[in-house]
């Protein structure tokens, strides 16, 4: 688009000179004329490149405003001096009617007659200079507006695949936790514990009803709190406890002091799934821990380091598959990529009596 505009303004005055000589027989073609116009346009593209490559990218990308206008400023200041103090002088051969006007004495732009001027002494900025200066700040403000549109319409193309892909891992996140088989063996312990042990198996049911509650209604939202997280995993470790004997030591903290984070919902469910999958014995002292910490990065910023750690027995490690395959890890990596793009780590450490997974993700301040 940029190259096909400056391509028409180099041409466009070729093509007025030559439509003009057409209509006009007195009007004659020289090619000199354009050693005057040219110039000009020259300086505006040049111009044009060093804003468009490296002005603009400072405000639209990086958000640098005291930077870009400092430097844009400098630029329209430094091109005002040179407008005003490098005006061009006419060619030689002009239209016939203006080489005698020369020729009496008569200057054809100045109107000069034997040295005498008549009129006022040409100002220092003149209304050639004011307007190349209009047009420069307007060519710049162009510049700038159709690199926003460009960037804004990228970051709604963004925000909704993010979308998209959200809703496609709360649907995975559905049929991959809360299938008929998860629900039928956790109704049929329930139902156990109904004869032997009726206020466990109240607890159960109540929190299963937490646990689908989260899912159904919480899922939907961008974001939630962080201590609703935290909630959401300790309801289902509670749950998953009644597959398993008391050897399981559960530990969780919420870094969310006060409520004032946000983070996407089930976000940290998966790795806590892994972890009961490869790491929870029936025979052996099992642990999973899970922790928080909230820091501040270089620039000032809210960030969470969250850990998730588990232990790991040679025997299942053996008979299962790795911590990293399976749906619900890709679905995650999927879906940090989508919300964070590069602004995430994400460190996996298989020792050999425990598994790691460390995640440190920028934190989102609640907007109210």
């Amino acid at each position: 688009m940029y190259l096909t505009l400056w391509a028409i303004l180099f041409v466009a005055p070729v093509f007025s000179m030559y439509v003009h000589s057409i209509s006009d027989s007195a009007y004659e073609f020289y090619w000199a004329d354009l050693l005057i116009i040219w110039p000009k346009f020259l300086m505006f593209f040049a111009l044009f490149l060093v804003h468009n490559f490296l002005l603009a990218p400072i405000l639209v990308f990086g958000h640098r405003r005291k930077l870009y206008f400092s430097l844009t400023f400098a630029i329209v200041a430094l091109f005002t001096v040179y407008q005003c103090t490098s005006r061009p002088t006419p060619p030689a051969h002009r239209h016939p009617m203006a080489v005698e006007r020369h020729v009496q004495g008569e200057h054809p732009m100045h109107g000069h007659r034997n040295g005498h001027r008549h009129g006022p002494p040409p100002a220092i900025i003149g209304e050639h200079d004011v307007m190349a200066v209009v047009i420069l700040v307007l060519m710049f403000g162009m510049n700038v507006g159709v690199k926003g549109f460009f960037k804004s319409r990228e970051d709604e193309k963004r925000r909704q695949a993010m979308q998209k892909e959200s809703l496609e891992h709360q649907l995975e996140y559905l049929k991959y936790q809360l299938n008929p088989h998860f629900l039928m063996n956790t109704l049929n312990n329930i139902h156990a514990l109904i004869d032997i042990e009726p206020p466990k198996a109240q607890e159960a049911v109540i929190q299963l009803s937490k646990i689908l509650r989260y899912v159904l209604y919480e899922s939907n939202k961008p974001r939630v709190f962080m201590s609703q997280e935290v909630e959401f995993m300790k309801n289902y470790v509670q749950l998953m406890r009644m597959r398993y004997t008391d050897r399981l030591r559960f530990t969780a903290n919420d870094p969310d002091n006060g409520r004032d984070v946000q983070v996407p919902p089930l976000l940290f469910i998966s790795f806590v799934e892994n972890a009961f999958k490869h790491g929870v014995s029936y025979q052996q002292d099992s642990y999973i821990e899970v922790s928080g910490k909230r820091y501040k990065d270089k620039t000032g910023g809210d960030r969470l380091s969250w850990t998730c750690r588990n232990s790991k027995h040679p025997v299942i490690s053996a008979t299962t598959v790795p911590h990293e395959g399976g749906v619900g890890m890709t679905n995650v990596h999927r879906r940090l990529d989508l919300i964070y793009g590069a602004d995430y780590t994400l460190d996996i450490h298989d020792g050999d009596t425990d598994y790691e997974v460390v995640l440190d993700i920028p934190l989102f301040s609640n907007p109210s």
